[in-house]
């Protein structure tokens, strides 16, 4: 990681202060996550336990892009504090409208399916963030080009995993077509992403 780590109750976080976001957010979705509580959408608000303060808010106003959550408030509905967590600004990111509502939001809606269907998943996700990205607003939120998701099934031994890599713009293609092995995802952003594995189930986890 090269940012912050940021913990909060139901995810996990790393803070890219140069590019106004998380790099990723780390998460579980258990089988039993999965509900659909009505609760009423709060307002986005910025996220104390980042040390240099996450962007606010109105840094996405009037941009054109929408203010896309990265742990979808989908995948919180549970519970009410849950739901609300992911409306902290350090978890959203510029999103092409047409992307965030089409092809995205397509592959939540998979992810939380695996999550019913495996018993539970754990979620990575984030835009891709670069040097000379697009900026917004006056605190210079950066536009990632792309936006990578990794859902590890750790129910089977040894355990599996899928990763996507999508440009944010529309899209009517599924996103089946923009699978990539988790070593192409790591040469790009710079992440490790599973240190902690075993290096023999790492190097099979992650090149397939």
């Amino acid at each position: 990681t090269t940012g912050e780590i940021i913990r909060h109750n139901y995810y996990t976080l790393s803070y890219s202060e140069a590019h106004e976001q998380a790099e990723w957010v780390a998460y579980e979705i258990k089988k039993e996550h999965l509900s659909n509580n009505d609760f009423e959408r709060p307002y986005f608000i910025q996220d104390r336990k980042v040390s240099s303060a996450s962007a606010d808010w109105r840094s996405y106003k009037n941009s054109g892009y929408d203010r896309g959550h990265l742990v979808a408030a989908a995948d919180r509905e549970f519970e009410y504090n849950a739901f609300h967590e992911t409306f902290l600004t350090s978890n959203i990111s510029p999103q092409n409208h047409d992307f965030n509502s089409g092809i995205w939001n397509r592959l939540e809606q998979k992810v939380r399916y695996w999550a019913e269907k495996y018993d539970g998943v754990f979620v990575v996700t984030g835009g891709v963030l670069l040097p000379g990205l697009k900026t917004i607003g006056s605190e210079r939120v950066s536009v990632p080009e792309k936006f990578y998701k990794i859902v590890v099934d750790a129910s089977t031994q040894p355990p599996k995993a899928i990763a996507f890599l999508i440009p944010n713009k529309p899209s009517s293609r599924s996103y089946f077509e923009y699978v990539v092995t988790i070593d192409s995802l790591e040469t790009i952003t710079g992440i490790d992403f599973f240190p902690g594995l075993d290096t023999s189930i790492q190097n099979m986890l992650e090149g397939t």
